[in-house]
């Protein structure tokens, strides 16, 4: 009896572990590492042509896209518009280009420049009347600018006429009535808008008029603001180069330009984004 129970035991154990190995060699074996990463997007060069006036917002949203995009190195070149188109049409290498106004990007679309179906609107700006710190001539319209100018009692900056700001400068004085060269001993210019701003920040005229955001940057007050009848609406067009070595990535941050963190950089300083 004690021998019919110990092979009973016994029987017994070796099902157990047989039932153990099997159980074990089901089991699926456990995921293995591959060690694999993704590989690194290739570098990529673009060189952004952009207005004056956008010189500080555009050195901020460059930053902020190198975490968007750590592979892509923008490299900007910031000056008046017609000075960029001249380059543009010299040769210059551009991927990108921005302009305060829509004549410069005319000129480029007709020559057939730019990548199909890349250009849209992308900001707008105000043309502005801004003063000195203490406002000192008493400055608070253009409607007293204008009386003031055909007078001769004020002492004004402009952009020259090959810039946008002196293009809409120049449609403000045709609302006026005013003869440009007829008020020459009141005026002075500058090649661009930033030179236009240094010269009411240093104080050196009693006005001028450049772009609100401009003045924002500068901490200038605006005394006035021109409307669209007085001088059309500020655009800014923006555009991939049809001569592009990247332009899948350079219409990648134009469309960056459009969204929402670049848009409230945009906003910051007072251009409205219209994209």
């Amino acid at each position: 009896m004690k021998k019919l129970f110990s092979l009973i035991l016994a029987l017994c154990l070796l099902l157990s572990l047989a039932a153990c190995g099997q159980q074990k060699t089901e089991e699926a074996p456990p995921a293995e590492d591959s060690g694999t990463e993704e590989p690194a997007a290739e570098p990529v060069e673009l060189t952004v042509f952009a207005a004056a006036s956008m010189t500080e917002t555009m050195d901020q949203i460059i930053a902020l896209y190198q975490d968007v995009a750590p592979n892509v190195t923008i490299t900007p070149t910031y000056d008046s518009s017609g000075t960029l188109l001249d380059q543009i049409q010299q040769g210059a290498d551009c991927d990108l280009f921005i302009s305060a106004g829509q004549s410069q990007m005319n000129t480029l679309d007709e020559e057939g420049a730019l990548l199909a179906g890349s250009r849209l609107d992308l900001l707008e700006n105000k043309v502005t009347l801004s003063v000195p710190e203490g406002n000192p001539k008493g400055i608070e319209s253009f409607d007293q600018l204008a009386e003031l100018l055909k007078s001769g009692d004020v002492f004004l900056a402009i952009g020259d006429s090959s810039v946008p700001v002196g293009q809409y400068t120049q449609k403000i004085f045709a609302y006026y009535g005013i003869d440009e060269a007829a008020i020459a001993n009141c005026l002075t210019y500058g090649s661009n808008v930033k030179e236009v701003t240094t010269q009411v920040s240093e104080a050196t005229v009693d006005c001028g008029i450049i772009y609100g955001t401009d003045a924002f940057s500068a901490g200038l007050a605006v005394v006035d603001s021109a409307t669209a009848e007085m001088c059309g609406q500020v655009i800014y067009p923006a555009a991939v180069l049809a001569e592009s070595q990247s332009p899948e990535a350079a219409r990648a941050f134009l469309d960056y330009l459009t969204g929402a963190e670049a848009s409230a950089v945009f906003e910051g300083v007072g251009f409205s984004p219209l994209s």
